[in-house]
């Protein structure tokens, strides 16, 4: 079964929120959930999991300098995370409050990993958004987001 990991940090609750929906849409998609907040989550997992899908509260345009040092100290891992798959999610706590510049930034490290990171074609493109507690919007997009994630993990766990 495909694994994936939703590491999250979380101040408000806000994102955690979004990383428990983002884990339904993993499991609707036949593949396994692992939640973790980023204090209890090490680097050296990080090649045992299929999937890895980060988010963050945005601080100034960017992740939180939690999510920042998780993916510094990743590098130990550099050419080890080629082809799995990736993801990111934000929230943040206005509209127009930097939500795409740091999911960007998140799918930037991801690429820069090697890893596959899928668009989404008729939703939020990047990785899901929330501007502060995700609403009915963001909660889909939260589950989309997880879906397709999953969907593709389990589709290349098929291919090994």
């Amino acid at each position: 079964m495909a694994k994936v990991l939703i590491l999250y940090y979380s101040r408000s609750g806000n994102t955690a929120k979004m990383a428990e929906i983002v884990a339904g849409g993993v499991r609707d998609s036949g593949a396994e959930a692992v939640v973790r907040e980023v204090k209890d989550a090490g680097v050296d997992e990080l090649p045992g999991f299929d999937g890895i899908i980060i988010g963050s509260p945005t601080y100034y345009g960017t992740m939180a300098a939690e999510i920042k040092k998780f993916i510094d100290d990743s590098v130990r891992h550099h050419g080890k995370l080629v082809g799995k798959v990736g993801g990111a999610f934000a929230s943040s706590g206005g509209l127009a409050g930097g939500n795409e510049t740091t999911v960007l930034d998140i799918v930037k490290a991801l690429l820069i990993h090697g890893m596959i990171v899928p668009g989404n074609v008729e939703g939020d493109h990047y990785g899901a958004v929330a501007v502060g507690a995700p609403d009915k919007r963001s909660e889909e997009q939260c589950r989309i987001l997880g879906k397709i994630v999953a969907g593709l993990c389990v589709r290349l766990e098929g291919r090994g």
